[in-house]
């Protein structure tokens, strides 16, 4: 107990420091701000000091985005009033009043078609969908996703282009037009497969097919989408998504009537939401364990959890609001009290049915078909049931088992035929190069007949020392490439000894703690695995044999870092150069003998001291240098 006092407290003081680091980065950006005339400098500090705050304190995070707005008029910047608008339209989102949001948006979507800023122009059409989807207006988001989309790929950004898929699909989920919402994860997932970088996209869409097989009862199915994306959520670090993962994993597993599975799962979804105040997944968390016990006949306990999990439910919650009343109303007809239960269904279907939420309706329907027959009102049973029925056969006509399954192996197809397709066309240039060549050849032969024929011997000397400097020229190009090839080869190899070392290394240093709690290892092993240890250990010149290499294949990259921050150390230079070869947060992390979260924050000072916009991607501006 002592011990896990003392964890505890160094782990408290650990988060003191860094609120106290944080505030200190605050505190001087501050200074920086009140030391500016109004100027573009100025507002970019501003634009800082916005994203340093407004998810920790949005209050301040508003004024920060009013000030940019201010100066930005004062000094004429365009670009500056259209994203203070769209900041504030964040603001009003966060704190959940999403009139003030719509309107924010508006604004910044008409100063951004002026400016014909294509960057902003997606980005409000995409939080004015998600606003339209968050109030059930599933037509209206659909709509706007569109123009989103469309801007995104005018723009070539198919990063953006392939969430904005998945978004329409998330739509189309909530409709329960599954067959749509299939077809447009899917294609999400195609475009995706071509980016290398947020491996957490993808995650995403395996989380929303998950989400389909739930619905089509798959759940075996479910189960395997939802683990995929649990296992790159972990990678990433992404808690809000780990404990998303988790209770829809235990909901999977209560659907197959496994509770100990189901309970578990959404227990640690619910452990990791409290830890970090993830309100909806409280929320959730507290509904699945009520519906859970509910089915167990622990009826008390299940209200008790539903109410918890309804006083968490928001108006702006709507599709979640509506499954806890439908869920209460189960429950409490199952107690006998069918009038009360009566209540909470009728809101809920009054609400489904504005919203055109068919699924949460649908279920409605046949819970209240089942309070009247418990109550022997069996004319009004029977109207809910022919209603659960037409709704139930609407939704079959779009979940056709047969057609989603074609869309899944089309999927697999398609990219097997884009790799072959592929390769034919490289076959079809290198084929087509060589004919050229041929032809070069052949054109350039009889112009040479013809112009010495016409010219004599005139200028033969001439075409000779042309000739031989082309040819040197090329042999110089040659051994050029050749050099780079071989510089290429030795990077690669450089940064595969670096990981196989460190990884060593670590492997070593576990070994160590297991023989610490063995007296007879620790005598006869301690001292050999030290010195062993200490003769492995990454030196200072492995890491300069790399950034040779590295400079030469990749062109001084660390002077260019330089000339953007004269002050950027030898570390940070070490984490953009793994960065600039693509390198992922685990490998990076093996490399530099630190947890991924290290890396993950190191990635974003360094990203504050490049002075990069929240919106620039790291990766993507490294590798311009």
């Amino acid at each position: 107990m002592k011990f896990s006092a003392f964890i505890l407290l160094i782990f408290l003081f650990s988060l003191q420091n860094i609120h106290s680091q944080n505030q200190k980065v605050i505190d001087s950006m501050v200074s920086v701000y009140n030391s500016l005339p109004d100027n573009y400098e100025k507002v970019m500090t501003s634009a800082r000091l916005y994203y340093a705050e407004v998810y920790t304190n949005p209050q301040k995070g508003e004024k920060h985005a009013r000030n940019s707005i201010r100066i930005s008029q004062k000094i004429d910047y365009t670009s500056g009033v259209t994203v203070g608008h769209f900041h504030i339209g964040v603001y009003f989102y966060l704190v959940r009043d999403l009139d003030s949001a719509k309107f924010y948006y508006n604004k910044t979507l008409d100063l951004a078609q002026t400016s014909q800023d294509r960057v902003m122009i997606s980005k409000a059409y995409s939080e004015l969908a998600q606003i339209a989807q968050d109030e059930g207006s599933f037509e209206k988001a659909l709509q706007l996703r569109n123009f989103g989309n469309q801007e995104f790929k005018e723009a070539n950004d198919y990063l953006n282009y392939g969430i904005g898929i998945g978004s329409k699909a998330m739509i189309y989920n909530d409709k329960g037009d599954f067959k749509k919402a299939v077809e447009q994860s899917l294609l999400a997932l195609r475009i995706l497969d071509t980016i290398d970088r947020e491996p957490y996209r993808k995650a995403d869409i395996n989380s929303q097919i998950g989400n389909i097989e739930a619905r089509r009862n798959n759940i075996h199915q479910a189960i395997k989408y939802y683990n995929n994306a649990l296992n790159i959520y972990i990678e990433t670090n992404d808690n809000i998504y780990i404990s998303n993962t988790y209770i829809k994993i235990g909901e999977s597993y209560q659907s197959l009537k496994n509770y100990k599975e189901a309970k578990k799962n959404i227990s640690l979804g619910l452990d990791i939401a409290k830890k970090y105040n993830i309100k909806d997944n409280i929320m959730n968390a507290l509904s699945g364990l009520g519906e859970i016990y509910a089915e167990e006949k622990k009826y008390e306990k299940a209200v008790e959890y539903l109410n918890k999990s309804l006083e968490m439910s928001t108006e702006n919650d709507f599709l979640n609001h509506i499954s806890i009343l439908n869920t209460m109303g189960y429950v409490l007809t199952q107690k006998g009290e069918e009038k009360k239960a009566l209540q909470y269904l009728q809101t809920s279907i009054r609400k489904a049915d504005s919203l055109g939420a068919i699924y949460q309706l649908k279920n409605a329907f046949q819970q209240r078909a089942a309070t009247f027959e418990s109550l022997k009102e069996y004319q009004k049973a029977l109207s809910d049931t022919k209603e659960f029925n037409r709704i139930a056969d609407s939704l079959d006509n779009v979940t056709k088992s047969k057609q989603i399954e074609e869309l899944k192996i089309t999927y697999e197809t398609e990219k097997k035929e884009a790799a072959i397709a592929l390769q034919k066309e490289e076959i079809k240039n290198l084929s087509q190069q060589v004919e050229i060549s041929n032809l070069r050849k052949t054109l350039y032969a009889g112009g040479m007949i013809s112009f010495i024929a016409v010219s004599g011997l005139l200028f033969f000397g001439f075409k000779q020392r042309i000739k031989k400097n082309k040819i040197e020229r090329e042999k110089q190009e040659a051994i050029y490439k050749q050099e780079i090839e071989f510089k290429k080869k030795e990077l690669t190899s450089q940064t595969l000894h670096l990981v196989q070392k460190n990884s060593f290394i670590q492997e070593l240093k576990e070994n160590l703690e297991r023989i610490k709690n063995s007296p007879e290892l620790f005598k006869v092993e301690f001292r050999r695995l030290v010195l062993l240890l200490k003769k492995e250990s990454a030196e200072d010149k492995d890491w300069e044999v790399f950034k040779s290499y590295f400079a030469d294949v990749h062109n001084n990259f660390d002077n260019k870092l330089k000339s953007i921050y004269a002050e950027i150390s030898e570390k940070e230079i070490r984490l953009a150069s793994f960065l600039r070869m693509n390198l992922t947060t685990k490998e990076i992390a093996t490399m530099l003998n630190v947890l991924p979260d290290s890396v993950l924050k190191s990635k974003y000072r360094l990203k504050k001291k490049l002075n990069l916009d929240k919106e620039i991607d790291l990766y993507q501006f490294l590798n311009t240098l």
